[in-house]
């Protein structure tokens, strides 16, 4: 049975970061890429609020760097996902691909957060080119410019506010005849001129030709007055909440109720000794490539002063 001082799972801004630190303090880290290499980020195109790249860079390029990075300073990459951990021992036991067992000293969580969609093909079609589930990070492409957001709890209203700050006009799809969000939430939704609120609507699908032009709203599915419209827009903004990749570590690793692994304050440490959380999957909050590389840093630092405490 292989062992590692320092294993990594995931490959987003958190798990590369945390294996360059890692490699650099002679850590020796083995990083696990799982099912999608480079994370959420390759899912975007541009990037433009990550310091240093003040022309924009594509998620894609931005990892295939910090990857790249990474095994400069010598950390081991390699594509497998993680199908069962065991951190009921010492050294802590983790399979990959239901196959291959490691044992690890330490182990970084960075397995990131998923966005949930509607589940609609035009969703994947347009991914990219006007489908997004991140305002912050692709907001800034739609100033004067005419937008959609999906969701009726704080995050679709947050969401809006903020784009209604950079977008002509936001739409805000609402599956029910209210809003979920807090109610202070809703106060700034209603005192934001810019923004409408569709209540009892339904996304039917997108239509556009190289990009996104506008969606087909079903308003009050199943009622006598069941009516289809449609809106003209270029952005359409995916806000009913991520899913953190924490299934597989739930048995040892606390979580909150939506899942996110629970880190001491102000700290990466889990309640499992020698096990660390870095990225989205401990973040419900920020969800940026720059706050989870940080993560990734910390996360690593932490590693390396526990194997030296022991």
């Amino acid at each position: 049975m292989e062992r590692v001082k320092c294993l990594i799972i995931g490959s987003g801004p958190a798990g590369y970061t945390a294996a360059i630190y890692a490699s650099r303090a002679n850590l020796s880290p083995v990083l696990y890429e799982g099912i999608q290499p480079g994370g959420q980020l390759t899912t975007t195109t541009e990037i433009e609020n990550f310091p240093g790249f003040p022309d924009g860079i594509t998620g894609t390029e931005l990892m295939e760097k910090m990857r790249s990075q990474a095994e400069r300073f010598g950390a081991e990459i390699r594509f497998g996902m993680v199908s069962a951990v065991d951190f009921g021992v010492t050294p802590k036991l983790v399979t990959i691909d239901g196959e291959t067992t490691i044992e690890a000293d330490t182990v970084i969580i960075a397995t990131g957060a998923s966005a949930k969609y509607l589940g609609l093909a035009d969703e994947k079609k347009y991914a990219g080119m006007g489908v997004s589930a991140c305002a912050t990070c692709d907001g800034f492409f739609y100033r004067r410019k005419m937008v959609a957001v999906v969701g009726g709890g704080d995050t679709a209203c947050e969401e809006a506010i903020y784009l209604a700050g950079l977008a002509k006009k936001v739409y805000l799809i609402v599956r029910k005849p209210f809003l979920r969000a807090s109610k202070i939430m809703q106060e700034r939704v209603v005192a934001t001129e810019n923004i409408e609120v569709l209540y009892e609507h339904e996304t039917l699908g997108l239509f556009g030709e190289d990009g996104v032009e506008g969606a087909r709203l079903v308003k009050r599915r199943g009622q006598a007055d069941e009516e289809e419209v449609s809106i003209a827009i270029d952005g359409f903004f995916l806000a009913i909440g991520h899913h953190p990749n924490s299934d597989v570590f739930k048995a040892f690793v606390e979580t909150d109720e939506l899942g996110y692994i629970k880190t001491q304050p102000d700290s990466p440490k889990t309640n499992v000794e020698g096990v660390f959380a870095a990225g989205d999957v401990a973040d419900p909050h920020y969800r940026q490539a720059i706050t989870a590389a940080a993560s990734g840093c910390r996360a690593a630092i932490e590693a390396e002063r526990y194997l030296k405490s022991k």
